[in-house]
């Protein structure tokens, strides 16, 4: 082992001085996953790496864009992404790299490493997902980045920083006995602490109804900017989603930042609900991806589309908000943040 990666195994990031940044931190590049597991995408296999292509290819227009891809598959991903898309051939289970890659983490003087979690398919959901448990691990040691292997399970559509020490996340993610059944409350937290750098953690309480993530948070809220949060509502109240995010409107309106500011919340309607064998689809504007100067989000063939578009417009407004067909990657089960992970600057 090398002096960088004993450091990593001895330490947290925290220890070393690293912290999680917020989305907008400029990045180096964004990871994307390879549609590979034809279970996933029931609808279609083909369709979902359809719309993989044209995400990664409206990504590119900002930043670069690495697709990993198991290795007989790299011919064809080459092909369909086009060129100026890097191809990097490592064993993958499934696409969900926001949730299998690592977490990257910076210390501001120039410093990037990466965090990795432990990973049991989003609470033993699928019995195949032993490759992808360790592709955070494979991608840092690609990178020759120090390599945190953090004692959690945890995935990174879970949660979502300011990049200024708050955290947001839901009880019913996190705290669910499917994910880290011998930790307290106050453990998990304590691991958060230490391994993202963060000092404030905002718990809302359930996530999107029929979500199979256990309730992930880059399917209801983000942070906007620091003290700025986008929340997904609705006015049904016969829908189920309704009690669920009026709770979270309220715990948002009552919550403190890590730097004791008052969160002004930015409401975003949801898109009419519908269903894939009898199971609700996670739609939600939330589910989007900010690049460096762009913004890349979903559409749903909805009323609802044009209205968000517009409002991400007017809260983005430094960015090219680019809006794309998004209803084959959400048959499978997420979303455009669900397929991307960031991996930041060195320097801001």
């Amino acid at each position: 082992m090398d002096a960088t990666k004993e450091v990593a195994a001895m330490t947290t990031p925290a220890d070393n001085g690293y912290f999680m940044p917020a989305e907008w931190w400029r990045h180096d590049r964004c990871w994307m996953a390879w549609p590979c597991r034809p279970e996933t995408f029931a609808c279609g296999i083909d369709e979902a790496r359809a719309a993989y292509a044209e995400v990664a290819q409206a990504i590119a227009r900002f930043e670069p864009v690495t697709m990993v891809c198991n290795p007989e598959d790299a011919a064809e991903a080459s092909l369909a992404v086009g060129p100026g898309i890097e191809i990097l051939p490592l064993a993958i289970s499934d696409s969900w790299i926001r949730d299998t890659g690592p977490s990257f983490v910076v210390d501001g003087k120039g410093g990037v490493a990466g965090v990795h979690w432990r990973f049991n398919a989003w609470g033993g959901n699928y019995a195949d997902h032993q490759v992808d448990a360790t592709l955070g691990t494979r991608i840092l040691e690609k990178l020759g980045l120090p390599a945190y292997e953090a004692p959690l399970i945890l995935e990174g559509g879970a949660f979502h920083v300011d990049g200024e020490g708050t955290l947001l996340t839901t009880e019913e993610c996190l705290l669910n006995p499917n994910r880290n059944p011998g930790l307290s409350k106050a453990e998990i937290e304590a691991h958060l602490r230490a391994h993202l750098g963060i000092r404030e953690i905002i718990w809302l309480g359930r996530g999107y109804e029929q979500d199979e993530t256990d309730g992930h948070i880059d399917e209801i809220a983000c942070f906007a900017r620091p003290g700025v949060v986008i929340a997904l509502t609705t006015d049904d109240t016969g829908d189920p989603n309704f009690e669920r995010f009026q709770d979270n409107l309220d715990r948002l309106r009552l919550a403190r930042d890590a730097k004791g500011r008052e969160l002004e919340v930015v409401p975003v309607r949801q898109p009419a609900r519908r269903d894939a064998n009898g199971v609700r689809l996670t739609l939600s504007y939330t589910n989007f991806y900010l690049a460096n100067g762009g913004l890349v989000m979903p559409a749903f063939e909805d009323s609802a589309d044009d209205e968000a578009f517009r409002t991400f417009r007017r809260i983005f407004p430094d960015h090219e908000v680019v809006q794309i067909p998004a209803m084959d990657i959400v048959r499978g089960g997420g979303g455009i943040h669900c397929i991307t992970q960031q991996q930041p600057a060195a320097g801001h």
